[in-house]
């Protein structure tokens, strides 16, 4: 009898969890301005119930009186994750989960108008009181307090800790740095130039997405400031954005985005925790996937180019190949998200050593824009003339998802694991890919990854999926085959 009453109680959080998704969304693409006070009350009022239910005293009792060993493997990871979520939500104040919703719903807005106008001061305070807030709730989590960055990193990917994760990153700026080097010294591919309509970007990453899978009836695409996927299975909505001078910000923030709605529109079960995704690893490397080893492709420019020419007719690009080279330009800029594969990952160590910094108090807020534009400078030898193109670019901080930013780099890592396993099972992959049919390569993540849910661990996950440990050497041999050839080194 307790289980049934426990599932039954973890479908009412995952159903709430899943309406808090919506109301992000909805916040960042549909809300008036107006609304954000109330939206912000909406939110902390929501996050009171979920950490109401999460820390049910009937949770432990229901979980005592069930026998594991007449239980299914997927019933026992549900219990797991229960208590995990007890064990967490248990530590952390009721009043101080609602005020960390509510000010990462403000934190939110407040960030977009500082975007707007250039201006990291309007950001600041609100930067700095979700600093605070997300310290304190560190506080509460963890049992070291000389590290309370851990507390944080262990909500999207479980189980993870700076001094395992710090190093196995570490290990990919020698060879990125060098292969930078190396590319500098050549030829640079072809830009993109011309005038890009809003509208026919947006309805080319419709088709893109339509393409690799993206089930419509399950989902829709709209426009944000920073591109965002939510919801589950049944409900997998996504954003993306557009610049008429530059369609490529469309076509690979859809295909990044379409990747994370993928993994989410093939859980086996939309409302039960061992269902959700595994880590925000994992979900990255599903993203980057798509964006990268698939849209980015030799292969996949074979399909991408005709389509791009019959929106674009007077694009200054002749051909597939002269496509793939443009597309996979590398250049040393100012954005993550449109940054090229060879700086992405320097990009995001630059927010992991800040962020790290920023929780355990060696670094203030008041000081993050200097020091952002003083370790860029040393890092990519560019000069921070615009906080858009800097502090102010990402909207993670602005939302409290401090610990989030080095799961894409771990999704880096994982991809390009998954995409070397997938190669020696699928070795047609890519001429299927060519012709723009992506199902084999669905399918076959859907089984080694999207419907494993959280049946096990992350490394667990890439090991089972693969046959081998993750290591951020398949990342490495990736790059360096794909921008040997690509630039003749």
């Amino acid at each position: 009898m307790s289980l049934p009453l426990l599932l039954d109680h973890l479908k009412k959080v995952a159903t709430l969890g899943q309406v808090a998704g919506i109301i992000s969304w909805d916040q960042e693409t549909m809300m008036p301005e107006k609304g954000a006070t109330q939206r912000a009350e909406q939110t902390g009022v929501l996050a009171g119930l979920i950490h109401q239910l999460n820390t049910d005293p009937r949770i432990p009792e229901w979980v005592a009186a069930i026998d594991e060993k007449e239980i299914s493997e997927f019933d026992k990871a549900n219990i797991r994750e229960a208590t995990r979520d007890y064990n967490r939500s248990t530590k952390v104040p009721e009043d101080l989960a609602q005020t960390i919703a509510k000010a990462s719903a403000e934190g939110q807005m407040i960030w977009s108008k500082a975007r707007e106008a250039g201006d990291f001061q309007m950001f600041a305070p609100a930067l700095e009181k979700l600093v605070q807030l997300k310290r304190e709730e560190a506080q509460c989590l963890s049992n070291r307090q000389d590290n309370l960055y851990d507390a944080l990193l262990d909500q999207f990917e479980p189980g993870a800790k700076t001094e395992t994760l710090l190093p196995l990153l570490e290990e990919l700026r020698e060879p990125l740095v060098d292969l930078r080097e190396k590319i500098s010294e050549k030829p640079t591919s072809k830009r993109f130039m011309g005038h890009y309509p809003a509208s026919k970007q947006l309805a080319l990453a419709e088709k893109l997405a339509k393409q690799l899978g993206y089930d419509f009836d399950a989902g829709r695409i709209d426009i944000s400031t920073h591109p965002f996927s939510s919801g589950g299975s049944g409900d997998s909505r996504i954003t993306t954005r557009t610049d008429e001078k530059d369609p490529l910000n469309c076509l690979y923030s859809t295909a990044h985005e379409v990747g994370h709605a993928l993994y989410a529109q093939g859980a086996p079960e939309p409302f039960l925790p061992a269902a959700q995704y595994c880590s925000m690893g994992i979900h990255e490397s599903q993203s980057r996937f798509w964006e990268n080893q698939v849209s980015r492709s030799r292969s996949f420019a074979e399909w991408l180019y005709p389509e791009m020419k019959s929106y674009f007719p007077d694009m200054n690009i002749s051909s597939a190949d002269e496509f793939y080279r443009a597309v996979n330009r590398v250049e040393t800029g100012f954005v993550r998200t449109e940054a090229d594969e060879v700086h992405y990952n320097l990009h995001v160590l630059l927010r992991f050593e800040l962020e790290r910094e920023l929780i355990s108090g060696d670094l203030e807020v008041k000081d993050l824009e200097a020091e952002w534009n003083k370790r860029f400078k040393k890092y990519f030898g560019l000069e921070v003339i615009d906080v858009k193109l800097g502090v102010l670019q990402d909207v993670h901080w602005s939302v409290g998802l401090f610990g989030y930013f080095p799961t894409y780099s771990l999704g880096n890592i994982y991809s390009a694991c998954l995409d070397k396993a997938m190669l020696i099972d699928i070795p047609d992959r890519d001429q299927k890919i060519a012709t723009g049919n992506t199902t084999q390569t669905l399918n076959w993540l859907r089984n080694k990854i999207h419907d494993k849910g959280k049946l096990l661990s992350a490394e667990d996950l890439i090991q089972s999926a693969t046959g081998t440990t993750p290591s951020a050497r398949p990342l490495i041999e990736y790059l360096e085959d794909k921008y040997g050839t690509l630039y003749d080194l």
